[in-house]
């Protein structure tokens, strides 16, 4: 019977046992046990004329509307015929999203060896083994024609979080002690700083979303809200376990999410979305949970994921990027505005995501065409509040995609002249050495934290403000931001960066490849969005 293989949904790993290869060791003569099971997902592709409407409109910024959007689904009777073959092929169904582009399901190793056709090899990451397929997967023709990829069978593969601390030792958080706009920075130090204190916007009606793998402690929460004068309700906040199962302990980056997207944006709701694990396939079910969401949360229209893996590392034509990109694709044509990270080591970022000796490339998700790769900078204040120098971020990511051409709207000073999609698309202070109040199991960490992943749930909260007023202003919420940011470079909506170094570029005039077009003033962004 002829097959379909999806070369596309796994890396190519060396063929010889204890190989080495981009930090892993291929253990073939270790025996794997048979019996164990793997989450898979079978991800369907839309009609390419539905794809393509998707991303034309998402370049325009519009928003498509709810039953337009909707309708917007793969085959019921290709998808049909895959669970019929799914179900009788010893594949546990665990879950099929709400537009039918992915299948979860379970299965032993031993029986994805049988019916994908792989060779099912031990691979060890950093200590930790795993089983995972040594070679592409296929199908049965007949089943497996509307199919785009089949995601899991390479579990090492996952993202980094992006999140940097300052060494050194924490203390009680009703001890510490805050000089005024010194690190590490408060809430209201950063409002000043870009533009959004004293406005008469906070979030109201607004949801955020969250993304990332387990949730924070409440009571850290709430501490931060009360060092920063704050009153948001623990209500505002709601922690959706997505896979149902033991969730990772606290460690920083949920919590530093959580904590600035609500401190920024007061009156908004809080969902964090903790999906379990940084593996592909529990990061699509939970893309996959937000968009199901949306119909009984019309105010969540932003996002924030403090995630991501160099675009090497994900493999060549890759089909977990494809996949993603159309979950990234829906949500921005829902008018959901997703804020990824660039990255926390600059332009060469390696495997681990902290260390600068990776090859010369850009970081996915941020480096995706339907999100806003948010960059990192050094901030320094003056007594006043304003900012006295503002450089680029050694560690903000940035760099030239592999995988997505350049966008219509990605044009202006200082971009530079090519065919692919550049990273950062704007960016924040993110430096831990000028980072931001946290407190973390009940302590403040000393000299604050930092890491692009403080930038981006910071832009998210801002996104709630503007939303907010163009509501107030009798106006839709905002459609894909990037079409609507990049004409305003230059202008008073932008501070613009023009030094600092993140390794291979440099921070100049007009957009660059460190600091993107620059950083924001809300209030004359709310101006132009309004306008």
């Amino acid at each position: 019977m002829a097959r379909k293989l999806f070369e596309d949904s796994v890396v190519p790993l060396p063929p010889d046992d204890g190989l080495a290869a981009n930090g892993l060791v291929v253990q073939a003569a270790t025996a794997r046990n048979a019996s164990e099971t793997m989450d898979v997902m079978f991800s369907l592709a839309l009609p390419e004329a539905d794809q393509q409407s998707l991303e034309d409109a998402v370049a325009r910024g519009d928003v498509v509307p709810a039953d337009q959007l909707g309708a917007l689904k793969p085959s019921d009777k290709q998808r049909a015929k895959l669970e019929q073959w799914l179900d009788a092929h010893g594949f546990a169904i665990d879950h099929v999203s709400d537009d039918g582009t992915s299948i979860y399901t379970t299965s032993t190793v031993d029986n994805l060896s049988k019916q994908l056709q792989v060779d099912m090899v031990q691979v060890t990451k950093d200590g930790i083994t795993f089983t995972a397929a040594r070679n592409a997967p296929s199908l049965p023709s007949t089943v497996g024609d509307g199919v785009r990829a089949i995601i899991g069978l390479q579990p090492f593969r996952r993202a980094n979080k992006h999140f940097r601390a300052v060494p050194g030792p924490a203390v009680p958080a009703a001890q510490a002690v805050n000089v005024p706009n010194s690190p590490p920075y408060l809430v209201s130090e950063i409002l000043s700083a870009y533009g959004a204190s004293g406005l008469e916007v906070d979030g109201t009606g607004q949801t955020i979303a969250i993304l990332i793998d387990t949730a924070p402690k409440t009571s850290d929460i709430t501490t931060f809200w009360k060092v920063n004068g704050l009153s948001t309700r623990t209500s505002r906040v709601k922690k959706i376990n997505v896979g149902g199962g033991a969730l990772p302990a606290t460690s920083g980056e949920e919590t530093l999410d959580v904590a600035w997207s609500s401190g920024i944006a007061p009156g908004a709701k809080i969902r964090v979305y903790a999906s379990g694990s940084l593996s592909f396939v529990a990061l699509d079910r939970a893309l996959d949970r937000i968009i199901a969401d949306l119909p009984s949360n019309p105010g969540l229209r932003q996002l924030s994921i403090s995630l991501g893996l160099g675009e090497t590392f994900m493999g060549g034509p890759q089909g977990e990027v494809a996949t993603q990109h159309a979950k990234f694709l829906r949500l921005a044509a829902a008018g959901v505005n997703v804020f990824v990270s660039s990255g926390d080591a600059g332009s060469n970022p390696d495997l681990t995501g902290h260390g600068s000796h990776g090859p010369l490339q850009a970081e996915f998700e941020s480096s995706d065409t339907a999100v806003v790769g948010v960059g990192g900078t050094s901030l320094h204040l003056t007594d006043q509040g304003t900012a006295s120098a503002e450089t680029g971020w050694p560690g903000s990511g940035g760099g030239t995609s592999i995988f997505f051409r350049r966008p219509a709207w990605q044009t202006g000073p200082g971009v530079p002249k090519g065919k692919m999609r550049l990273v950062p698309d704007v960016s924040l202070v993110a430096d831990p050495g000028t980072g931001a109040f946290l407190v973390l199991n009940g302590l403040q960490l000393p000299h604050g934290v930092g890491g692009t992943s403080w930038s981006a749930p910071v832009w998210a909260g801002f996104c709630a403000l503007i939303n907010e007023a163009r509501i107030k202003a009798g106006q839709e919420p905002l459609g894909f931001l990037n079409p609507q940011l990049y004409p305003l470079a230059g202008g008073p909506c932008f501070r613009d960066i023009t030094a600092g170094t993140n390794g291979a570029f440099t921070a100049a005039a007009g957009y660059d490849q460190v600091t993107g077009i620059g950083v924001p003033d809300v209030a004359e962004l709310i101006k132009a969005l309004t306008a």
